[in-house]
């Protein structure tokens, strides 16, 4: 019979029958690659994972255990699962090549070989490399199965004979099906075998951790579709220079996306950051313009992170602007601000703004601080000591309310702070006395009020 040729976008996932240089789905030039497809594998890997049971039920009558959930070991990632991991779950955690992605994976097989049985699959290693890797980071649990193979027939029929608790595959990108003709690594081969590991986690109740590599923009490799089969989507972010590394929930079937996880690497692996404040504002220069203490939420927990900001004349026609940690859009927004609503002339000035430790700040509740780290730079006067901001700003120059405001005045002051710029909202009570609260209406009057 005769070999069906398909045309699918590496970068989304799309199928068409025709080749296009422009992806019609997600507008990517380039990225449609040709597949055969056998014909008698149309209808492989859509087996249903029902278990043996495809008639309608009534919620009410579904019974749920109370034991959904159970602990990883590492407080961090917890915290971003929602509470723990769900039985026969599907999880996928993305990230940079060096981010620390299979780190955290075999230091939570550490703790997870305390009360279940893991297997770790390694397509990217040897048994022996990952060996030397688990001895740096002193791991020695005699529970762990670990397995080097990409064939994902032998994975699934040594995971059979194992019958694990925990399954991890590192990475997707490495494993394949025999009966398909793309390499591994492509988008067929990626979607079958994330197919595969779906049907066997729902029928067999195994939670299952697969590793994603990213590609040059920052998003996943491979089909998009990657993250609608998968139960939840985790991004481990950060510089890999720097010591700190950011752990979010793209997605989250079972749990708020809205939590972070915070981690500092070392010599012996990753380490939990309890208190990401105080880590993020060590070495925070005193007397120094251009730097604004902001307070975002990153879900139920409020952190206090350093924004800075550098205006210097510029030396060609047209100003250049960089943002790191903060959206670039944003930024030259509350530029156009500042310049129509508060009289700083920016338009003759490059202006560079970061946020110190690796974190990305996307609440709008920075632009307050951000705008008031520029003016600072601007007028090379620094801000009082002491003081923290918190405010999303309109297109009128006008500061809007922001949500859970007594935690972040309680955060500050705990960590030493006595002044809060902030929005004219009602805060409630439990504020304490000490902490000066400076509510302002615009960005005029923030800026008057600090410097």
């Amino acid at each position: 019979m005769k070999q069906k040729t398909v045309y699918l976008c590496s970068e989304c996932g799309y199928e068409s029958p025709k080749w296009y240089g422009k992806c019609p789905s997600c507008g990517a030039w380039n990225t449609m690659s040709e597949f055969k497809v056998q014909p008698e594998t149309t209808t492989r890997g859509v087996a249903s994972f029902s278990r043996g049971d495809s008639r309608p039920t009534l919620l009410s009558e579904i019974q749920s255990s109370d034991e959904s959930r159970f602990y990883s070991g590492i407080g961090e990632l917890d915290r971003v699962l929602g509470g723990g991991a769900v039985h026969g779950s599907f999880v996928l955690v993305g990230g940079e090549p060096g981010i620390g992605k299979s780190t955290l994976l075999l230091q939570m097989c550490q703790e997870m070989c305390k009360g279940a049985k893991v297997l770790y699959v390694s397509g990217e290693e040897s048994l022996r490399q990952i060996k030397l890797r688990a001895a740096r980071l002193e791991i020695s649990s005699p529970s762990l199965f670990v397995l080097a193979e990409t064939d994902m027939e032998q994975i699934i029929a040594e995971t059979e004979l194992l019958s694990p608790d925990v399954l991890i595959v590192d990475s997707i990108q490495t494993v394949y099906k025999r009966d398909l003709t793309t390499a591994p690594g492509g988008s067929t081969q990626i979607k079958e075998c994330a197919m595969s590991l779906m049907q066997y986690a729902k029928n067999k109740n195994v939670t299952i951790f697969i590793v994603g590599h990213v590609n040059k923009e920052g998003t996943l490799a491979g089909p998009k579709i990657l993250e609608h089969m998968v139960d939840c989507v985790l991004y481990f972010e950060g510089e890999k220079t720097g010591p700190f590394r950011c752990l979010r929930a793209a997605k989250n079937r079972y749990g708020s996306t809205n939590e972070i996880g915070v981690f500092e690497m070392s010599d012996h692996g990753l380490l939990e950051v309890q208190n990401p404040s105080a880590a993020m504002l060590a070495g925070h220069p005193t007397g120094a313009s251009g730097n604004c203490i902001a307070c975002v939420m990153e879900g139920s927990r409020p952190i206090l992170a350093e924004v800075q900001a550098l205006v210097a004349k510029t030396q060609f026609g047209v100003p250049r602007r960089t943002a790191a940690g903060v959206d670039y859009n944003r930024m030259v927004l509350l530029l156009a601000i500042l310049e129509k609503r508060a009289g700083l002339f920016l338009s003759s000035s490059d202006a560079y703004v970061n946020v110190v430790g690796g974190m990305r700040l996307d609440e709008p509740a920075v632009d307050l601080p951000m705008v008031l780290a520029i003016a600072s730079s601007f007028r090379d006067k620094p801000l009082p000591e002491g003081v923290m901001s918190f405010g999303e700003i309109g297109l009128t120059g006008e500061l809007r309310a922001v949500s859970n405001a007594a935690q972040r005045i309680n955060e500050a002051y705990r960590l030493g702070f006595h002044t809060c710029i902030m929005p004219k909202q009602d805060v409630g009570d439990g504020i304490p006395k000490q902490m000066n609260i400076v509510r302002v209406n615009s960005v005029g009057e923030a800026i008057q009020a600090v410097l």
